[in-house]
């Protein structure tokens, strides 16, 4: 392996961790340490990795952001190794591994995704791994390693569904390529029982919950279903690894096409297959292909490289162009320039700003829940209108003496109405109209008799976010008890 693979590996850590402090938590981030406080068998919208690595996170160092980040940043660096991992497979030598490697970290899919704790860190890092155990057995013929891969795909399941998508693709793809003997051994039924075996845990939560997933996958389809969806993810596809990498990646298709190699040429199909399958589905979330080009690229650099060496004016061309790239991709996907500047970026990439304006919320729920008298406040629960709401108040209103928030949405919802028969709710409303704000007023308003707004929540830099413009409410006089309130507040997104 070219030590330099080791390198850029090393250099986007340290990156990715010099920006850890920067901003703020993500809502998710928020989501996951409050999941990590209520640790289960699984939750409405993942399994339990994620949740268990916040709890980790937690339990060594606090309420951190820098301990929070340090995870998705050392997945980051192991994806990019896998990514030169991957070249070499394809029988690449030093100058494809570090284009590999160099594919991989300047990825915008991966810039976006590895810099804050979420699912998609570990994904991209499990997917890959996969793909590299799957291209390694089609060089060696070595089925002993399906038992590695059944690993690889039994942890990726704990973090998340996606990847068994992926594990389809590629078994459809390889019969497809006539390679069905490879899948007819024993190691490939230990690797698929090995698998199964860690979905265990999440299919009991999931059977004994009312499998709450499936609801939430409907409610996914729904809000991102359409046709102009589907235009987004394909569109989108450009830039999920740097766009001047685009004919390296096509060229990857095409040597895997050519290779012959069943395996190597179900990658292809699964590529192929989960592209339609994603844009028929998922609609807006294009991102769920995004380590499929890191394989792709890694091949492609093999493709190229003998041509790259022989002209060295045009490999140069293309580090340029590659440089100017990530540059852009760092200003839009990570904290680097001052917040007041990224209220542009919400449309391109909605996370940065998303960072934004949690103290700010916390203080003025804590204004509000202190102003209110003693008696009244001993009857009153904080109710907010999203998980990233309640994960802030949960999170980093602890100084200020606030009690836990509840939320109807996903996961926060089974946690309970905290007090029962409260008599008095303070309601946190975003300002975002899309989120359906209007829809949770008027359904406070027909649950309370009195409703007043009493609070306007901004953020010190003054960006558009999902918070910014929206409300607290005193909600008092209720029509019906808090606790048989609770069912009609619960919803998917």
């Amino acid at each position: 392996m070219d030590r330099r693979v080791f390198i850029v590996a090393g250099a986007l850590f340290t990156f990715l961790m010099a920006l850890s402090a920067r901003y703020g938590f993500h809502r998710d981030e928020l989501y996951f340490l409050d999941c990590g406080r209520h640790l289960a068998a699984s939750y409405v919208d993942q399994p339990i990795f994620s949740p268990l690595v916040a709890r980790l996170a937690l339990e060594l160092f606090g309420v951190s952001l820098t301990a929070l980040r340090l995870w998705p940043s050392l997945a980051a660096g192991g994806t990019v190794v896998l990514g030169g991992l991957l070249a070499r497979e394809f029988g690449g030598g030093r100058l494809a591994q570090l284009l590999g490697a160099l594919g991989v970290a300047t990825a915008p899919a991966l810039l976006g995704a590895d810099h804050i704790l979420d699912t998609t860190p570990f994904d991209l890092l499990a997917w890959t791994a996969l793909a590299w155990v799957v291209v390694r057995i089609g060089r060696t013929g070595d089925t002993r390693l399906w038992i590695a891969a059944g690993a690889i795909l039994g942890l990726g399941l704990t973090n998340k569904h996606s990847i068994a998508f992926f594990a389809v693709a590629l078994v459809a793809g390889t019969v497809l390529s006539r390679g069905s003997a490879l899948l007819t051994n024993r190691s490939f039924l230990i690797g698929a029982v090995i698998a199964a075996a860690f979905t265990v845990p999440d299919l009991w939560w999931q059977a004994t919950h009312h499998w709450p997933t499936i609801g939430m996958t409907h409610a996914l389809a729904q809000e991102n279903g359409g046709l102009k969806n589907v235009v987004v993810f394909v569109f989108s596809q450009i830039f999920m690894a740097a766009p001047v990498l685009i004919g390296v990646w096509v060229a990857g298709l095409r040597f895997l096409w050519r290779s012959g190699n069943p395996l190597w040429r179900g990658l292809v199909w699964s590529y192929g297959l989960l592209f339609v399958f994603f844009a028929a589905t998922t609609g807006s979330k294009p991102y769920y292909i995004a380590a499929t080009y890191f394989f792709l690229i890694a091949a492609g650099a093999v493709a190229l490289e003998h041509q790259w060496i022989a002209e060295p004016r045009r490999l140069r061309r293309l580090v340029g162009a590659l440089a100017v790239s990530l540059a852009v991709t760092v200003c839009l996907t990570l904290p680097v320039l001052p917040a007041r500047w990224i209220g542009w970026t919400a449309s391109l990439d909605p996370v940065p700003t998303e960072t934004v304006g949690w103290p700010e919320l916390v203080h003025t729920v804590a204004d509000v829940w202190h102003r209110l008298p003693a008696p009244q406040r001993d009857h009153a629960v904080i109710f907010t209108g999203n998980y990233g709401e309640a994960g802030a108040i949960n999170e980093l209103g602890r100084k200020d003496g606030l009690p836990e928030a509840v939320s109807g949405q996903n996961n926060v919802w089974y946690w309970g109405p905290g007090n029962p028969r409260a008599t008095t709710v303070v309601a946190v409303v975003q300002g975002n109209p899309a989120s359906g704000t209007s829809q949770f007023v008027t359904q406070l308003r027909s649950d309370f008799s009195d409703v007043v707004a009493v609070a306007t929540l901004e953020n010190r830099p003054g960006i558009t976010n999902q918070e910014e413009g929206g409300h607290i409410y005193i909600c008092t006089r209720l029509r019906h008890s808090w606790g048989s309130l609770w069912p009609s507040f619960k919803f998917y997104s």
